[in-house]
């Protein structure tokens, strides 16, 4: 954990300007994509500190007026607390409190039951003193005025502020965090720490000015750092996908067993049923890459107007990209074989971490759901899509048709969702959803895969060089083939495929993988993963073993002066951590 702290910092000192970067969308998912790859824990720090921190005091009034000095040179970590023990997804419930108080001109900020509680917050004492901004219900004589955000100083050298109640988690999977649970025994905070806006403002007699009515659409306004979030997970899932599909394309070529005639040995990747999953992996994880790089491209340059459904678009991609990084990552740890399962190849770290990406930032059938909701009707499908009867001279080899079929799918289950709408039981709201929220899932699952391919087509479009083209022509359409499968059914019964089209489909793909398998190390040498990552894992090098010689021992490392450069150093150090100082009483005191 410390580690991960201290190299935090020292992206800090690299960076020209904190405050620059906690301002851009497309820096900060930047700023995942390769964080994650060398560790886990370092980029949800970053995102913290940068993002839901930092941004957030940059987002409201008088953000050059505040004294962010300790918070851009890191003298004081930031984080964020919102969510709270018994409420986790519900978050506009959350019960903590921050009175005014008239006579002093100051906030009182309190946990009013254990359930309120700010859960999993990284607010210990480890990194150094920190300061959140925390979510609570702004309280005026006694009248709720919705939740607002409150800039709290948590830690300093000496330990958690008077009030302040840190008390550590258990130990979770993946690269590990100072997750805490933090609660607040009527801890005064000074009239600045409100953190004000166009959202709702205190007047000089202590009412509120807002421009928003409604409270949740000011709760909304106040954590809106959190759809920026999404992005950033997702700019994370994207990352590691492409080094885990690095590390095993690399191990299918470098690793080989007995042929079919005697004597004669052949790589991994020779055989179908191996490459083939890489294949897969690879064509999921280019469309990942072009719907990241098009839903940033949205999230930095869109209208007013176009707000909401640019924030729709970013929490979609968030759920399918976190999930279907899991499946390649879990594909490529298989493929690797026992190898695969010591963190010291990367792989088995990589597949834990991602399961924070899926929950971080809003868990994904939750945000899902709220699309789908939105949708059902708020929501035009492709006119592209209109059933038409397919000729048997379409071929599935043309990419028009094919992306075409998909957007069908979604206008499929769109028109399934609000027949199950209006069917459902009358005067029972969450009924009525209820038999539609399938449908709806599953209309927001076939969008997520249309924007991807209309990214990934883009991205064709905008390539010059003839022999790239056709690869990533090849590689799109393997994408949608894959992704067309399994509604193969509801096509055909739709007449957009004909019976031919799907007996032709598995040969369709089968042969698609006879052209790319060759050029499975192109593409992956197209991810760019730093030479210098990749030496350090012994799978993704000839002649790897993981018996002694071939790594540095605990005592080995302590010695080695130079900057860890991989996740191959965290778990090492992970597995060697029993060699550190234990704390000592005094800090475990603190802690409790």
């Amino acid at each position: 954990m410390a580690l991960s702290y201290e190299r935090l910092r020292l992206i800090n000192g690299i960076i020209e300007s904190p405050t620059s970067l906690a301002r851009d969308p497309r820096l900060l998912a930047s700023l995942h994509e390769w964080t994650g790859v060398v560790d886990g824990a370092l980029g949800t720090l970053a995102g913290i500190h940068y993002n839901l921190f930092l941004g957030s005091l940059l987002d409201h009034d008088d953000s050059e007026g505040r004294q962010l000095g300790d918070f851009i040179a890191m003298r004081r970590t930031g984080t964020f607390l919102c969510t709270e023990m018994d409420y986790g997804n519900d978050a506009a419930a959350l019960q903590t409190t921050c009175e005014l108080d008239r006579a002093t001109n100051e906030f009182v900020l309190h946990t009013p039951t254990p359930g309120a509680g700010k859960f999993m917050p990284n607010t210990s004492l480890i990194g150094g003193p920190k300061s959140g901004v925390v979510a609570a219900r702004l309280l005026v004589d006694g009248q709720d005025q919705g939740v607002f955000l409150f800039l709290t100083p948590l830690t300093d050298e000496n330990g958690p502020r008077p009030g302040v109640s840190i008390r550590p988690l258990p130990e979770r999977i993946g690269s590990p965090v100072d997750h805490c649970l933090t609660t607040f025994d009527r801890v005064r905070l000074p009239r600045e720490a409100l953190l004000e806006g166009d959202h709702g403002r205190l007047t000089s007699d202590a009412g509120l000015d807002s421009s928003l009515g409604n409270p949740r659409k000011r709760f909304l306004h106040s954590i809106q750092r959190v759809t920026w979030g999404k992005l950033c997970m997702s700019g994370a899932a994207v990352g590691v996908s492409r080094a885990a599909l690095a590390i095993a394309v690399r191990r299918a070529h470098l690793r080989t067993i007995s042929g079919p005639k005697v004597g004669t040995r052949v790589p991994l990747a020779a055989h179908r049923t191996h490459h083939s999953r890489l294949l897969q992996g690879v064509a999921s994880t280019y469309a990942m890459t072009f719907l990241q790089r098009a839903v940033t491209a949205r999230a930095v340059d869109h209208t007013e107007a176009e707000r909401e459904e640019v924030e729709r678009l970013i929490a979609i991609a968030k759920g399918w990209i976190t999930w279907e990084s899991r499946e390649v990552a879990i594909e490529c740890r298989e493929r690797c074989g026992a190898a695969g399962l010591f963190p010291l190849n990367v792989l088995a770290d990589i597949t834990q971490n991602l399961e924070g990406t899926i929950t971080a930032e809003g868990d994904n059938l939750v945000v899902w759901a709220k699309a789908a909701a939105e949708m059902v009707f708020g929501h035009q499908a492709d006119q592209d899509a209109s059933p038409t009867v397919a000729l048997d001279g379409q071929p599935l080899t043309d990419l028009s048709f094919l992306r075409g079929l998909l957007a069908t799918v979604e206008q499929l289950w769109q028109v399934r969702a609000r027949a199950a709408l209006r069917g459902g039981p009358s005067g029972n709201p969450l009924g009525r959803w209820n038999v539609a929220s399938n449908a709806g899932i599953e209309m927001v699952r076939a969008h997520a895969r249309l924007q991807a391919a209309d990214a990934f087509l883009a991205a064709i479009e905008r390539t010059v060089e003839p022999g790239a083209r056709a690869l990533l022509e090849d590689l799109c359409r393997l994408f949608l083939l894959q992704e067309l499968t399994p509604h193969t059914g509801d096509l055909l019964a739709e007449e957009r495929l004909t019976p031919a089209h799907v007996r032709e489909l598995p040969l369709a793909v089968d042969r698609l993988m006879e052209r790319l398998a060759p050029e499975l190390p192109v593409l992956v040498e197209a991810f760019d993963l730093p030479e210098a990552f990749l030496a350090r894992v012994p799978l993704a090098n000839s002649g790897h073993s993981l018996l002694r010689d071939d790594f540095l021992t605990a005592e080995e490392q302590d010695d080695d002066d130079s900057e860890p450069s991989s996740v191959v150093d965290i778990a090492s150090r992970r597995h060697v951590q029993r060699t550190l100082p234990a704390p000592s009483e005094r800090e475990f005191a603190l802690l409790r």
